[in-house]
């Protein structure tokens, strides 16, 4: 009975702890599947975020913009000393070429009694693309660089512009040809045909100008001026502007020209001025004296 009661009791506290472990093992369970379920849905909605913040953010490689070319018309002014000028124009030509550009102008001075005082000057035109290359070459391959100046002329507007009116000007005769076709009267005909005539003259002057800007845009311009070796460089003063001391000095220049001018004239004349005095005084004097004895004479008449 007593061991039939210990067995029992056994039972009873082995059940009772099984049953414990077994809730504690479906709770842990239970919050591990939670934990799990909730993972699931972070790790599955981050790419999802991801996504949406690449979409909403522009890309570089598929929605950038660049902006667009600018039209830029490059000149420069290349003053170089050279041994043989003649040989120095033809290899400056010779690179040009090279560069896919030509020689637009050239002129030489050159003494057979001094060669080494030559000069020439060469204006060369040079794609834009290899532009600074063959500014390079010039510089360093012809002989000493005496001076460079350059500049850079934006007309992108000036481009735009005539681009735009050029398009506007071929809408307009398309239109007028247009009507030409439906014109009834003789005078209607003329009407249109003269105004298709004024824009296409429109038309021509604003595809030179269109053509000329192409030009300019596309080939930058370098005037190379070449000197001997004992050839002197033209010196080019930049005016300065006009300042009140030198309107003052000016002014004073000025009236004293003024002045001495007119001095040498009025000594020009001196000499004329007192003969001219002189006889008119004599002339004077003696119609006085002529008019005195007229008097005197008509009395003594009668008397006689």
């Amino acid at each position: 009975m007593i061991g039939s009661v210990l067995l029992g009791g056994g039972m009873f506290l082995a059940g009772c702890s099984a049953g414990s472990s077994s809730g504690t093992d479906a709770k842990t369970a239970g919050q591990a599947g939670g934990q799990a379920a909730v993972a699931a849905p972070a790790m599955g909605s981050a790419p999802s975020a991801a996504a949406r913040s690449n979409a909403g953010t522009p890309g570089t490689g598929t929605t950038a913009r660049l902006a667009p070319a600018s039209s830029i018309i490059y000149t420069a002014q290349l003053t170089v000393r050279a041994g043989n000028v003649g040989s120095a124009a033809a290899q400056a030509a010779q690179i040009a070429e090279g560069a896919g550009g030509y020689v637009s102008n050239e002129t030489a001075t050159i003494d057979p009694d001094h060669p080494s005082q030559a000069t020439a000057s060469v204006q060369l035109k040079i794609p834009v693309a290899s532009y600074d290359a063959t500014l390079g070459q010039l510089s360093r391959r012809l002989g000493t660089q005496l001076a460079l100046q350059q500049q850079a002329q934006d007309v992108t507007q000036q481009v735009a512009d005539v681009n735009s009116q050029v398009a506007s000007d071929l809408a307009a005769i398309a239109q007028l040809r247009a009507l030409l076709s439906h014109a009834g009267s003789v005078g209607d005909l003329l009407s249109v045909q003269n105004q298709i005539n004024q824009e296409e003259s429109s038309l021509e002057s604003l595809q030179a100008q269109q053509r000329a800007l192409s030009h300019e845009t596309s080939y930058a311009t370098v005037t190379l001026t070449i000197l001997g070796p004992k050839a002197k460089p033209a010196l080019h003063h930049q005016k300065a502007p006009p300042t009140l001391a030198g309107g003052l000095a000016a002014g004073w220049r000025a009236l004293r020209i003024a002045v001495s001018w007119t001095l040498a004239f009025l000594g020009a004349i001196a000499p004329f001025a007192v003969v001219l005095a002189v006889g008119g005084y004599l002339a004077y004097r003696g119609r006085r004296w002529l008019t005195r004895r007229r008097p005197a004479a008509g009395p003594a008449s009668p008397e006689s």
